[in-house]
């Protein structure tokens, strides 16, 4: 039998009233009181019914979402995120994809998302300053996440960091002849996390006196055939690599396999990093940069909520912290044991 909104009230120990302000994420309600209601309505799994939320609100309960694509791994877990955050709240999510620079520049032009949407959602939709100031002139409220600038909240990834606390970790056991596998460095698209990444790992090296070659990086794309072909390059090009940092947990997939093909063991002849903490580098046993990404979609919700509601979104941008899982991948150089 389905949960009614008196159902949640019963279990939270409140009215009725109280269950609508909170789940439709309207001001006066206490937090703690806001937390019951939210706890008692996910026990019960109820789903707000959308169009009594919508006459009471006076809103369209629908927030805009703005992305280059929804395949792959990053895509589907920042809207998992952000989906499951607003649900409960009783809002629906339109998505408008925009996957080269014309759909972009369309986008923009056209702004479909006019009079249909409460609130908009940019994940990782990169802007010029121009564009991203028109945006916010619009007076909808409206977060970026990943990419972004100074005119709108913007809730991201230190990429840069990252990649420099994987190559700090390889350094510190002994390594200095490190290669990179990246992902695109002019990317039409203008997307900035491989060149982050790779700034992170060439100031770590810097940091540590060591002049990299340019034979240590092979540039490719974040998907699993261009890690195979990357470490294939760095294999043939470079020499004496006793490790290798590859910008993507997919394309680390690939190398591994190349590796295991010609017979080199990792970690013993060459330690490998990933980057993003899918769920397949724990089976593989893969060392990789983790990244909270459903958080960024609950914090992006979560902050769009409050300027829907008028409210101070504090300080941007927000920064939310990366951490390496270390597993079998890495090892000191055959040097060092």
């Amino acid at each position: 039998m389905t949960a009614s909104i008196t159902d949640v009230a019963a279990r939270a120990g409140v009215s009725v009233a109280t269950v609508s302000r909170a789940l439709r994420g309207l001001p006066n309600v206490a937090d703690g009181t806001r937390q019951k209601v939210m706890a008692a309505a996910e026990a019960l799994d109820y789903v707000v019914n959308p169009n009594a939320s919508r006459l009471a609100a006076g809103r369209n309960t629908t927030i805009g979402v703005v992305l280059p694509h929804t395949v792959g791994w990053y895509f589907q877990h920042v809207m998992t995120g952000l989906q499951a955050h607003l649900r409960l709240r009783g809002f629906d999510l339109l998505v408008y994809t925009v996957p080269t620079p014309e759909a972009r520049d369309q986008f923009l032009t056209t702004l479909p998302f006019r009079k249909r949407v409460d609130g908009l959602v940019l994940v990782d939709v990169p802007l010029t300053d121009a564009e991203q100031r028109a945006l916010a002139e619009l007076d909808i409220p409206l977060v970026a996440v990943g990419e972004g600038g100074r005119h709108f909240p913007l809730i991201k990834v230190d990429n840069c960091r990252g990649a420099e606390i994987a190559t700090d970790f390889l350094l510190d056991l002994g390594h200095e002849r490190i290669g990179l596998v990246s992902g695109p460095l002019d990317d039409p698209m203008r997307f900035r996390v491989a060149n982050d990444r790779h700034e992170g790992w060439a100031k770590s090296l810097a940091g540590r006196g060591v002049d990299p070659e340019p034979s240590w990086v092979s540039i490719g794309d974040f998907r699993m055939q261009h890690g195979v072909s990357g470490i294939i390059d760095l294999l043939t090009q470079s020499t004496g690599l006793t490790a290798v940092l590859i910008m993507s947990d997919e394309m680390a997939t690939g190398a591994l396999h190349v590796l295991s093909q010609q017979n080199i063991r990792v970690p013993e002849d060459l330690s490998v990093i990933g980057f993003d903490g899918q769920e397949i580098a724990t089976y593989l046993g893969l060392t990789t940069v983790h990244q909270p990404m459903e958080m960024l979609g609950v914090q992006a919700g979560e902050v769009l909520l409050a300027l829907i509601r008028g409210e101070s979104p504090g300080a941007f941008p927000r920064v939310l912290p990366v951490s390496l899982a270390v597993r079998e991948t890495t090892s000191m150089p055959p040097a060092c044991r």
